[in-house]
């Protein structure tokens, strides 16, 4: 995998612009939200949901051989920018805790609500294993 950071940018915080990958099997993971394996909510805090979304994530991959560090591209869906901003530190420690120090390309977009109305994150995930 290669970062892609170009020439004169700033290096963004927290997430890679770009990720080039050349072969491998190519896993897609669907939308994780913060709930627990029998699909109940543990916590309605922002942080906590985030961590088990994490947890979540890492589950499916590893059904398909896959570990953190081959992620090459998240999406996170939020109900709320300004906590998810008031809260990043938080949050990037649970990243960490969880996933590790990876750089992978990630977008982050706030919606009007997710389908199930407790959950306050979604995320989805695409990685390459060689």
């Amino acid at each position: 995998m290669k970062v892609l950071q170009p020439a004169g940018w700033l290096p963004p915080r927290g997430y890679a612009n770009g990720v080039a990958v050349a072969g491998g099997t190519q896993v897609f993971v669907a939308g994780q939200i913060g709930w627990n394996a029998e699909c109940r909510f543990d916590s309605d805090d922002l942080v906590d949901q985030v961590r088990q979304a994490l947890l979540n994530v890492r589950a499916v991959l590893a059904e398909a051989g896959a570990e953190p560090r081959h992620i090459v591209r998240m999406t996170w869906y939020l109900t709320d920018k300004r906590e998810y901003l008031a809260r990043a530190k938080e949050i990037g420690a649970a990243y960490r805790e969880t996933m590790g120090h990876y750089a992978v390309a990630m977008s982050a977009v706030q919606v009007a609500a997710l389908v199930e109305d407790r959950a306050k994150v979604e995320i989805e995930v695409t990685a390459v294993v060689p």
